[in-house]
C-alpha cells in the first residue's frame, strides 16, 4: 500500500548539482541529459578559468561521444578537442581546451 506521501523527491525536473572538476564522466546520466549537462558543465569549467577538461562518455556504441563533439562544435567555449591519450581513456573520453580571456 501506497500513500500519497510516499513520491520521491527526487523527480525529471530537480536539477542534479555536480561538483565542477577537471573531468565530467557520463556515465549517470542518460543520453537525453547530455546535451545539456555538457553545455552547462562547459560554462562552469569557462567562468572558473579551467583551460583544459576532459569528457568521459565511454566507448559503446559512440552514442554520447557524438553527442558531446556535436555539443563541442558549437560552445562558444571550446577552442579545440581531441581524443584523450590512451592512459586517460583514449577514444572513450574527449579531452577540450577552452578559451582562455
Amino acid at each position: 500500500m501506497t500513500s500519497a506521501d510516499d513520491s520521491s523527491p527526487l523527480d525529471d525536473e530537480t536539477p542534479v548539482v555536480i561538483p565542477i572538476e577537471d573531468s565530467l564522466g557520463l556515465h549517470t546520466f542518460a543520453p537525453r541529459e547530455v546535451n545539456t549537462v555538457v553545455e552547462e558543465y562547459l560554462f562552469q569549467c569557462y567562468q572558473q578559468g579551467f583551460r583544459e577538461v576532459r569528457i568521459i562518455h565511454g566507448r559503446g556504441q559512440g552514442v554520447q561521444r557524438k553527442i558531446v563533439r556535436a555539443v563541442l562544435e558549437r560552445s562558444p567555449w571550446v577552442v579545440g578537442f581531441k581524443d584523450a591519450s590512451l592512459e586517460a581513456g583514449g577514444w572513450g573520453a574527449t579531452v577540450v581546451q577552452l578559451v582562455t580571456e
